[in-house]
């Protein structure tokens, strides 16, 4: 998450729990669902089917951006449009872009988001496969092209973005009447959670993965345990002793990342100097290891920072975090997510002792990568809400954590007890791609039970309704240059 470990998640406190409820019925109000019957009745008693793209774009507000073809479904890149503020629809709006990969609208619908842009090449979420249902999959506010022009930032917060997703929710409901599912990864699995959080009546279940809580942004001893302790000793030795020598040699590294960074056409407006962001990549180092590498194989990748050359070190660094990732070419895709980092979400800001005196910045925070035009003000109460909401009122959730992620530290920790039907589990060996396929066998089965359950479906053999796609169901970890969830 920080890759931007300043994470992304703080939930907009606009809202206390009456306020939220308050907000939840403007919203609603502001919905325009649209959509007709699968089948309409004939003057003559048949039907007139209506075709599913036909009837997408009966939705008021949706237009087609294009059509793709895959066997077995039909996918749809969409625009829909939606106000910029949902308390005050009349005040403009901006396209947001999703995505809707059909089926048939008598299976069940996974409604997911990853926080950040959309894919528009056909994908399949693993709830999505367990349930053999549609996917809808929406965009997140201001992430380009779903971006008000010009863009008022003070609206990218967490209720807004809840909004939006429950007025695709009541344009879609209409085609789509069966069981409904939210889901999503890291910042993914955290919007599922605020959407939840707002819109309780919504989904019929939620499965969040790897989604972290930084429930008290000042307070992040949690990470500093986690990583004095995660997987082998040698191995974090090993990770911590090439993170020392990258800083140790400082200036040649850091004229190597010159000639780069003029090779390449990289500035640094945004955090202001080469060598800040020189060492947020190396400060980056720990966590970016743990939370993208294979445990079983990346250790022994790791080189011996003692006789490793420069252009090694240079190149092992490069590999982990990526040396473009705090240039303002790297930056600029991820202003929304720094931004809400900085006003809501919090970031994780670890200790890094073995470091001892070589950093000169420390862990940078959110606001050094987000341009000084766009005013910042934390939110504290924010994540605190959606908490304490999750203690206590979660009904129907699931999480999904990896055992060496570091995201994973701090966990959302749903009501327990049978009424409450939410669980967490946790994937031995796994890291930022956790997921239920990598639980243990009786974790799985009981997740993919539930799932099923909640969605209004089922399987005796406790397995996925669809069979494995290699190219629909490929979910490699996506690979953030810079912690970010």
């Amino acid at each position: 998450m920080r890759r931007t470990l300043r994470w992304v998640l703080s939930l907009v406190v606009l809202i206390g729990t009456v306020g939220a409820a308050g907000a939840t019925t403007g919203a609603a109000t502001a919905a325009e669902p649209g959509g007709t019957d699968v089948a309409e009745a004939s003057d003559t008693g048949g039907t007139n089917s209506t075709d599913i793209k036909d009837r997408l774009l009966a939705v008021p507000g949706m237009s087609l951006i294009e059509e793709k073809p895959y066997p077995g479904y039909r996918f749809f890149v969409l625009n829909y449009t939606q106000p910029v503020d949902h308390r005050h629809p009349s005040k403009g709006t901006f396209k947001q872009r999703l995505t809707v990969l059909h089926k048939e609208t008598d299976r069940p619908t996974v409604y997911y988001t990853s926080g950040y842009s959309v894919s528009t090449t056909p994908s399949r979420r693993e709830p999505t496969q367990i349930v053999d249902g549609n996917q809808i999959s929406m965009e997140y506010r201001y992430f380009t092209p779903s971006r008000p022009q010009p863009a008022d930032w003070s609206k990218l917060d967490i209720w807004q973005a809840a909004s939006d997703q429950h007025r695709i929710y009541q344009a879609l409901k209409p085609i789509y009447g069966k069981k409904w599912l939210a889901t999503g990864g890291s910042k993914g699995g955290m919007t599922a959670t605020y959407y939840e959080r707002f819109y309780p009546r919504d989904m019929d279940g939620v499965v969040a993965y790897v989604a972290p809580n930084d429930v008290v942004d000042k307070e992040d001893s949690a990470y500093d345990e986690f990583l004095d302790g995660v997987g082998p000793r040698e191995c974090r030795t090993r990770i911590q002793d090439v993170q020392r020598e990258a800083l140790v040699r400082r200036e040649p590294l850091r004229a190597k990342l010159a000639a780069y960074a003029e090779a390449e056409g990289y500035t640094f407006k945004t955090v202001g100097t080469l060598d800040k962001a020189f060492e947020a990549v190396v400060m980056d180092l720990v966590w970016g290891f743990w939370q993208y590498q294979p445990a079983a194989t990346a250790c022994g990748t790791i080189p011996d920072a003692a006789t490793a050359t420069d252009q090694a070190l240079f190149d092992y660094v490069d590999s982990v975090g990526g040396w473009s990732s705090y240039t303002d070419q790297g930056l600029e895709p991820y202003t929304p997510y720094y931004y809400q980092a900085g006003t809501e979400l919090g970031s994780p800001n670890i200790g890094q002792p073995w470091l001892g005196d070589l950093s000169r910045y420390g862990y940078q925070p959110p606001r050094n990568f987000v341009p000084r035009d766009i005013p910042m003000k934390f939110k504290p109460n924010a994540m605190r809400d959606v908490d304490r909401w999750v203690k206590h009122n979660a009904n129907r959730m699931m999480y999904v954590y990896g055992e060496y992620d570091p995201w994973g530290a701090e966990q959302f920790k749903p009501a327990r007890g049978a009424k409450h039907d939410s669980y967490v589990f946790t994937a031995p060996g796994a890291n930022h791609g956790a997921n239920v396929a990598q639980l243990v066998a009786a974790d799985k089965a009981k997740a993919t039970q539930r799932i099923q359950a909640w969605a209004g479906v089922s399987s005796s053999s406790g397995k996925p309704l669809a069979a494995y796609d290699k190219k629909l169901d490929r979910r490699d970890v996506r690979k953030e240059q810079t912690l970010r969830p």
